[in-house]
């Protein structure tokens, strides 16, 4: 007992990542591709949310959720969809918090994220455009990305493909962690890439401030978890360690699991690979 394989089952339920809108589509706690029933609907599943202020839609004074939204993920505390930067008429993905989940633990949690990546400052750290109260829920409003890295590693990717995402991720664990902040939810789907090659961090709604290890309580995504923080304690170090297994992923074709006896499943490939 205690293995990474246990974690998340008496933590917190991770949360589907902003920026992405091929979460639409997979299935599972979200629907579509990254949480989706079905395949994406061209542009990797993009729908165009252009609503107004009319007919009871949501909107706050940066991005408009039409009742035509695409939704691009649900978790326990949030939902994501996508939206429009209402002046710079970009898409936008809009992480709105559930309204059941404004009790003080939900939007504690809301808030120790949007404060959190407002003060995260890096090419590969999804950035946080707004953060608004509208009709009593938290709405946060993020960059639309193309789609997750949990999306590519369904197709082969080259070996400095798979680097190049590996430097971007680990380039932004690094700057989270000089600022003593652990992610603890390290995945593929967590990490949103951009038509321009850029790969970028996203959902530090279980971020942790620390300066070294932490007692905390068991939380993250079951295959990702390093065993420390299975256990209830962890560090930067569980970031890496978490890290290391989506660049094992990508290349070998498998994740290991625990006890990660050696040599791990896929390491012929791996080898022949790299």
């Amino acid at each position: 007992t205690g293995g990474p394989q246990d974690a998340g089952g008496g933590g917190e339920a991770a949360e589907p990542a902003a920026g992405c809108p091929e979460r639409a589509q997979r299935g599972g706690a979200a629907r579509g591709r990254s949480g989706r029933g079905g395949r994406s609907r061209g542009n990797h599943g993009r729908s165009r949310a252009r609503g107004t202020d009319r007919h009871g839609r949501l909107v706050d004074h940066h991005a408009v959720v039409g009742e035509d939204r695409a939704d691009l993920g649900r978790g326990g505390f949030a939902d994501v969809f996508e939206g429009r930067h209402r002046t710079l008429d970009i898409p936008v993905a809009v992480k709105l918090l559930h309204g059941r989940s404004h009790d003080a633990h939900g939007l504690s949690r809301a808030l120790d994220e949007a404060r959190i990546m407002a003060r995260l400052d890096h090419p590969n750290v999804l950035r946080l455009k707004n953060a608004d109260v509208i009709d009593g829920r938290l709405t946060l409003a993020y960059p639309l990305g193309e789609r997750s890295l949990q999306d590519r590693m369904r197709h082969r990717m080259s070996l400095d493909k798979v680097l190049g995402y590996g430097r971007q991720l680990l380039a932004a664990l690094a700057h989270a962690h000089e600022r003593r902040v652990i992610h603890c939810d390290v995945k593929p789907d967590n990490v949103i890439l951009f038509a321009d090659g850029v790969a970028q961090l996203s959902d530090f709604g279980l971020a942790k401030q620390s300066l070294g290890t932490l007692q905390a309580s068991c939380s993250g995504t079951v295959g990702y978890v390093a065993p420390e923080q299975a256990m209830g304690r962890p560090s930067a170090r569980s970031d890496v360690f978490s890290a290391g297994l989506i660049l094992y992923r990508s290349l070998a074709g498998v994740l290991p699991e625990w006890p990660y006896r050696w040599p791990l499943e896929g390491h012929g490939r791996l080898r022949r690979r790299a």
